[in-house]
């Protein structure tokens, strides 16, 4: 008799462990499906306007992008009409095209070169051209947008280059004068606001100088990864000095054009921990 009792209550014990696991299986699962929509609805935990992402993403879950600002980096694909292009996410061969529209009031140049990224923030939305003409002041061609029309698309406030800092060194000249927005990891610091990126041993060459307008917010260490967002420039310390505000005195001038003269460097405006 206490044996068959012994057994009913390990058979009720274990019934109940089960029910408990089952329990928090559940609870477990809603709250990782609850994190997962944060993260895609608010962008991230760092960024509450802004949601780094990709054209794949945009193109199979645009419900979810609908009237956010997104950040994505791409190969531009095809250039439609005087101020739009495609882009593609190269790691999705069979993901579809994403219209980008640039409303940033900038003309825009794609890179000659395909092999160079660009990085495009702006507002997913679908592209009704009589209401994207009225709300961004734009004027698009019809003509060049049917294929695209109802479709998503990013309305672009900001476009910028987004090569690898050895793609910068190895053919400068293909940037001067050019915004661009680029991640390396730091290779030397030289200063509280001059630093080099590594230049990546996939494409090879020197590294990038990196000359900061202020020093950086947050602390920026010796091998970090980081994000620089800036202007390419061949160093001339007195065109530098004047065109940025820099005061230098004639003596650290002479210095800088000794070690850097005629080199690339990145005008840096915002350097941050990526």
């Amino acid at each position: 008799m206490n044996s068959l009792k012994t057994n009913q209550n390990k058979s009720k014990d274990n019934s109940q462990r089960r029910s408990l696991l089952e329990w928090l299986g559940n609870v477990s699962v809603l709250i990782f499906l609850l994190l997962l929509a944060l993260l895609v609805r608010g962008g991230s935990f760092f960024n509450s306007k802004t949601t780094l992402t990709n054209t794949s993403e945009v193109a199979k879950v645009t419900d979810v992008f609908l009237g956010k600002s997104v950040t994505i980096r791409s190969k531009a694909i095809l250039k439609i009409g005087l101020s739009s292009f495609t882009v593609k996410d190269a790691r999705f061969f069979n993901g579809e095209p994403i219209l980008v529209v640039n409303a940033s009031g900038v003309p825009f140049d794609l890179p000659v070169d395909q092999n160079i990224e660009v990085q495009v923030t702006g507002q997913v939305r679908n592209l009704v051209i009589g209401k994207i003409e009225r709300e961004f002041n734009l004027n698009l061609e019809d003509e060049y947008y049917r294929d695209y029309s109802n479709k998503p698309a990013i309305i672009a406030h900001y476009l910028a280059l987004s090569p690898e800092p050895a793609q910068i060194t190895q053919s400068p000249e293909k940037y001067y004068g050019r915004k661009v927005t680029l991640t390396g990891k730091v290779a030397n610091i030289r200063s509280a606001i001059l630093l080099t990126l590594d230049e990546n041993q996939l494409f090879g060459g020197q590294d990038l100088l990196v000359l900061l307008t202020a020093p950086p917010q947050v602390a920026i260490n010796q091998g970090q990864t980081v994000s620089a967002m800036g202007e390419v420039r061949r160093f001339v310390a007195a065109e530098i000095e004047r065109d940025y505000n820099f005061t230098w005195s004639l003596d650290t001038k002479k210095k800088l054009d000794a070690e850097y003269a005629n080199q690339p460097v990145l005008i840096a405006e915002t350097v941050y921990p990526s």
